[in-house]
Parts: structure tokens; C-alpha cells; sequence
């Protein structure tokens, strides 16, 4: 891994002074489509950011309606489990048939106690990428980052649940010094444990990353780590 004493802000590919530029490969990356496409629902996680939060009756019904609408499609939903409420919404849901619950926490070994009260089998975890959430926000380096999230991780497998790795912002982050070590190391944890690691990106900043031509900075692809 590529530690650095300062954050690589990526400047020339995310200026202050002008949109993002976008640079195009001579050559198109072919789209490996998987045999089957669901849905992970985040109405109770990312949905409650916009609003005021949902009331508990508020979350039964829209879970109803999912169960209606999504059939086979929507397979999970992702909940908080900070309060109370989000508790108490938890277990209902769980109660009624419909896509499974699970639930969203940050790389915090306080968080996991509180999901892992619920009963859910998976939860999604923030696993920051770039060096503007590492530096920045969580004022960590990289190398503690990495430990940070892989023994948040490992606890979560030994805890019983399937982790979720949420690798956010990650089109402004370092791919070859931080995002690919980092995925390396959570395939280690996988294959040593026995449980599969999904990896999910997540945080695009004006970039045509669906676009086969369009190069990095970033990429938009869920990787499954299986235990292999």
C-alpha cells in the first residue's frame, strides 16, 4: 500500500475551478454483465438523508410496498440501526415477508453492537476510500484506515454476519495505492474465514463511469470476494 503524509487530492481529474474533466481510452472496456441483476434497496438508509426521518408505521408500509412491487427483484433493504426507532422498525419488518432486512453501519466496533442486537445475517459497513474522506474527514492515513476497516470486518465475520463493504467516493480515491491493497486484504479475510465479502462502489462525482471509453479516475463495478 502507498502511504502518504499528505492526501492525494487527484487536482488535475477533480479541480475547483471547472467540471471534471473526462478523459477517453482508445480502447472500450467490454461490460461484464452478471447472469442475474437485483436490487439493494436503501429507502430506509440513504432515503432518510433527504427528510425528515421516517416514522416506524412510515417504514412498515413502504416495506410492504416493496415486497409488492419488487418481488424477486429487490432481494435486501438496508436499515439503520442507531436509535430506538430504527430498532423497533427493524424487527417489524423482520416480522412480515418481504425483501431481507439488513442493516448500514460505519467501521466503529460500537456500531456493530447495536446491529448486531437486531438478529440481521448482513450488514453494509462505510468503508471511505478516497484520501478526501481518510485525510480530510476521519483525519486518519491510509495504513490506519486499512486497519481500521479490516478489523471492523473481521469482527463483523465473527460476530456471525455477512460484511458489505461500502468503498465510498471511491471515483476520487487511489485505485493501485489504497483501494487495491485494501480489497486484497478483505480477500484474505474471506478466504481465512470462509464467508463471502461483497464489495460495493459507491460515490461517483460527475464522471461518465458507466461509459466503456471513459477512463479512470474511477470505476463503477460490485466486486463478490468469495471464499475461495
Amino acid at each position: 500500500m502507498l502511504d502518504r503524509a499528505e492526501p492525494n487530492l487527484l487536482r488535475e481529474d477533480f479541480p475547483y475551478n471547472r467540471i471534471p474533466p473526462i478523459r477517453f481510452e482508445p480502447g472500450a472496456v467490454a461490460q461484464a454483465l452478471p447472469a442475474e441483476i437485483w436490487i439493494t434497496d436503501t429507502t430506509f438508509r440513504d432515503g432518510q438523508q433527504a427528510r425528515a426521518p421516517y416514522t416506524v408505521e412510515q417504514i412498515v408500509r413502504l416495506y410492504d410496498l416493496l415486497a409488492e412491487l419488487g418481488g424477486p427483484l429487490i432481494r435486501q433493504t438496508e436499515f439503520f440501526a442507531y436509535t430506538p426507532a430504527d430498532r423497533e422498525a427493524i424487527a417489524a419488518c423482520q416480522q412480515r415477508p418481504g425483501p431481507e432486512v439488513t442493516t448500514w453501519m460505519r467501521a466503529s466496533l460500537e456500531d456493530l453492537k447495536g446491529v448486531a442486537a437486531t438478529g440481521v445475517k448482513e450488514t453494509g459497513i462505510l468503508v471511505s476510500a478516497s484520501d478526501y474522506h481518510i485525510y480530510l474527514k476521519m483525519h486518519r492515513t491510509r495504513r490506519q484506515a486499512l486497519d481500521d476497516y479490516t478489523r471492523v470486518v473481521g469482527a463483523v465475520i465473527e460476530a456471525g454476519l455477512r460484511p458489505r463493504c461500502h468503498l465510498e467516493d471511491l471515483t476520487r480515491a487511489d485505485l493501485d495505492g489504497f483501494v487495491a491493497p485494501l480489497v486484497t486484504a478483505l480477500q484474505e479475510l474471506s478466504r481465512d474465514a470462509g464467508v463471502a465479502v461483497r464489495c460495493a462502489a459507491t460515490g461517483p462525482v460527475l464522471h461518465a463511469q458507466s461509459w466503456g471509453r471513459a477512463g479512470a479516475p474511477g470505476m463503477a463495478r460490485t466486486q463478490r470476494l468469495s471464499p475461495r
